[in-house]
């Protein structure tokens, strides 16, 4: 049995379909009731509680931790879950990281993970880390004002990232779930072109077949907009990064091609798939 956690998101319903497909019996743990796929099991937990896991990985021979904002929950202590895996008979564990462990070190955020990266080479598990860089689906913020206005808002508009569709994201953690020749590996994820959040509202509006203007949001502007959502140190890291990605955050990593045998999904592939949230 597999558990994915943070498995209603981005990459976790991919991921979970996908596993389900390959006839992996899987737990789908999310914070909320969700619809998952036929034969899924779900079960709502809390990640800030690791001890609510111990039920559900009782029997699992693999876990997908995704953190995303437990990590900064007050007293969240993230590495615990790798402890609760380990006492639990789990042999396998594949994290989701983020590329700015290596490329921005000292970040709050990044510190947080770092940590739990080295809890889990530390463990004496089987692992694998997937390091992505911006995801597509961080467009889908736009949706509601392209629906209703016609505009895209963000900041930087001319500065791009090679941003990753989530399901090569969710393909590739398939891959280090299923697959022993990944294990130890720490993969890179990114798209296959740096693109900027002007040229994202552009093929947008190419798929949508009507204009979509874009408005450049001040760094002020964004990052209020942001804090309502996420903590203020992780929308400065966000917005430090997006304002003036450094050389190896613009780097178009090989690491989907090694590990799935083709090149990453552009962000027109992404839109067309989603282009019904914009319309």
């Amino acid at each position: 049995m597999i558990v994915v956690t943070g498995a209603t998101g981005n990459v976790g319903r991919p991921l979970t379909r996908a596993l389900a497909e390959a006839g992996e019996q899987v737990t789908a743990v999310s914070r909320h009731a969700a619809a998952v796929p036929d034969g899924v099991r779900h079960v709502p937990a809390d990640l800030t509680e690791p001890q609510g896991l111990a039920a559900v990985l009782e029997g699992a021979k693999a876990l997908f931790l995704l953190l995303s904002g437990d990590l900064h929950a007050p007293d969240a202590r993230p590495a615990g879950v790798i402890d609760l895996a380990v006492a639990s008979g789990v042999r396998r564990v594949v994290l989701l990281s983020s590329q700015g462990v290596a490329t921005r070190p000292l970040g709050p955020s990044r510190i947080a993970l770092r940590a739990v990266e080295d809890a889990l080479q530390e463990s004496g598990l089987d692992w694998a880390v997937l390091r992505p860089g911006g995801f597509a689906s961080n467009a889908l913020a736009w949706a509601e004002s392209v629906r209703t206005h016609g505009t895209v808002a963000a900041p930087f508009g001319g500065v791009g990232v090679p941003v990753v569709d989530p399901a090569d994201i969710a393909e590739v953690a398939a891959a280090c779930l299923l697959d022993d020749r990944h294990t130890g590996g720490v993969y890179e994820l990114t798209g296959p072109e740096v693109i900027t959040p002007r040229r994202q509202a552009e093929a947008i509006a190419a798929a949508l077949g009507t204009p979509v203007r874009f408005h450049d949001l001040t760094r002020e502007e964004a990052r209020a907009a942001m804090t309502r959502f996420v903590p203020p140190e992780l929308a400065d890291d966000t917005l430090d990064i997006i304002a003036a990605p450094n050389t190896a955050e613009l780097r178009i990593s090989p690491d989907v091609r090694r590990v799935l045998g083709r090149d990453p999904r552009p962000f027109s592939g992404w839109v067309t798939r989603n282009i019904a949230a914009f319309r």
